[in-house]
């Protein structure tokens, strides 16, 4: 029995086909989606459109996979029912391809209802057109089905998205496939951004590094992953991929979205974020849920749909964007987390890389859960995607790291203790310059138990000592710790001496 029950046909196949069906427009231009998503725009003061939807976050606890959940009949009926809708009601069928390394490059397609074309319109900008060939995955997302639900069949590439409006929910559902795939070739599918950077090191020669983040949305990925870095020429820094990539086992790192991004925007201002700005405020982006009044001023500080207020945006309108999206070698990972008792930047050994990796350390916000925004949380590879045993993951994370010689870290992109200290987009950023040109002197410090600057170029990093903002540090970092192996035990496949690598 396949992973969809018993079928008279493989389910793709039970699918239009969206050149011939009646019932189906098939890949209508940009011009022509934006058209059809007229009834639910408002046009922005600097031209572009902006819409607001009813579900404004991902619904993680009504999602389930046929690999890690058990399908009853009530699953096999969801799915059914979704791929018998599409011969129904009149729909739009776009096609795209994800990603462009000839090793992790999927053609991907879209069924949404004509009603809600503004989902297939904000989607189709963020992959490249497609090439022709057949598709490798399949979603259908029908906004106006009476029960919300997300049914993905990993095996067979298809997801039904039921009940929600939410654009996050169709661009997830392609590269939560795409990361399953490179898993099952060999790599490591990553929720993470990409970028090259060009630096001259200690001895004034210009070296090219790779840095690959991994962060939960909200933390900073794409904050850090943008960031040109203030440098100039023949120095310079690259965002190849903004949200996931997929590690493949010569060490590469391949891209998935090759046209657009989908950037948080709540509190985007010009001063820290001026690329993401004006990328934003182009008549080229796509305003999702952000305070827009009937005239079409636009307020990115304002909360008035959700704190998840969100932007597409393209590459092309980045300055430190790079044609490429893949990236020739990993040389640099960076965690990025916002829990208190870590300083601005420590560098992990492998074993603690791997930890860090399944710790998953960082703060809920609204693109996850938006009931329980601001808590603390642990979530393995930053990954709420994961398909399969997430030890596993860990596992090969740790694989290829030592098998790639990565130098891994775990950096913090929000405050020290009881909030005494704020980390900011500065000292971030002169971090990774700095770690990139190799100018950073690394000590081992006994009280903290981690490997962390000594100094750091044009940065006062003794003023970010963890242990002089925290009162009790010992018996806060001892609780801290135990609740690290706790949360490690439950992985039954991760090897024993990541687990005893605990910070």
């Amino acid at each position: 029995m396949s992973e969809t029950g018993t079928e008279s046909r493989p389910l793709v196949r039970q699918l239009p086909d969206p050149t011939t069906a009646s019932n189906v427009r098939y890949n209508p231009s940009l011009e022509e989606l934006r058209e059809l998503a007229d009834h639910e725009e408002t046009t922005t003061e600097f031209g572009s459109p902006s819409y607001v939807s009813e579900f404004r976050s991902r619904s993680a606890d009504r999602t389930k996979n046929a690999v890690d959940d058990e399908f009853d009949e009530r699953d096999h009926e969801l799915i059914d029912d979704a791929v018998n809708r599409t011969d129904e009601t009149e729909f739009v069928c776009v096609d795209r391809l994800m990603g462009r390394h000839p090793e992790a490059s999927f053609c991907c397609r879209l069924f949404v209802p004509v009603e809600h074309a503004r989902i297939a319109y904000a989607w189709a900008n963020l992959f490249e057109p497609a090439d022709g060939r057949d598709p490798d995955l399949y979603t259908v997302q029908l906004p106006d089905y009476d029960e919300t639900a997300i049914r993905v069949l990993p095996d067979t590439g298809f997801t039904a998205v039921l009940g929600s409006d939410y654009t996050g929910e169709a661009k997830k559902s392609f590269l939560r496939l795409f990361m399953y795939r490179i898993k099952q070739q060999g790599g490591l599918g990553l929720h993470a951004g990409s970028k090259r950077v060009r630096v001259r090191d200690a001895d004034g020669d210009l070296r090219t590094v790779g840095q690959v983040f991994m962060g939960l949305s909200a933390t900073g990925k794409s904050t850090l992953t943008s960031h040109g870095c203030w440098l100039e020429d023949p120095e310079d820094a690259s965002m190849l991929q903004d949200d996931v990539c997929g590690l493949l086992s010569d060490g590469s790192v391949a891209g998935s979205e090759g046209q657009g991004l989908f950037i948080k925007t709540i509190g985007l201002g010009e001063d820290e974020q001026p690329e993401l700005y004006a990328a934003a405020t182009d008549e080229s982006a796509i305003l999702e849920n952000v305070a827009v009044d009937d005239d079409g001023t636009v307020d990115f500080d304002e909360d008035r749909h959700t704190s998840n207020s969100r932007a597409i945006i393209q590459r092309d309108q980045l300055e430190s964007a790079d044609e490429e999206i893949d990236l020739g070698s990993m040389d640099q990972a960076f965690f990025i987390t916002r829990n208190p008792l870590m300083p601005p930047v420590a560098k992990l050994d492998e074993e603690q890389a791997a930890v860090a990796f399944m710790l998953g350390e960082s703060i809920e916000t609204s693109a996850g859960d938006p009931s329980r925004a601001g808590e603390s949380i642990r979530v393995v590879g930053t990954n709420p995607f994961i398909v399969g045993p997430a030890g596993e993951e860990g596992n090969i994370f740790h694989e290829l790291i030592d098998i790639l010689d990565v130098d891994c870290y775990v950096i913090n992109t929000g405050y020290l203790g009881d909030k005494s200290k704020d980390i900011g987009v500065t000292e971030s950023v002169t971090i990774l310059t700095e770690a990139a040109r190799g100018t950073i002197e690394w000590t081992d410090d006994e009280r903290m138990g981690l490997t962390v600057p000594e100094s750091i170029p044009e940065l006062d990093i003794e003023d970010y000592y963890v242990p002089d903002h925290v009162d009790d540090y010992e018996d806060a970092l001892a609780e801290l710790r135990a609740e690290r192996r706790e949360y490690l035990e439950q992985f039954d496949e991760l090897r024993d001496e990541i687990k005893d690598a605990v910070y």
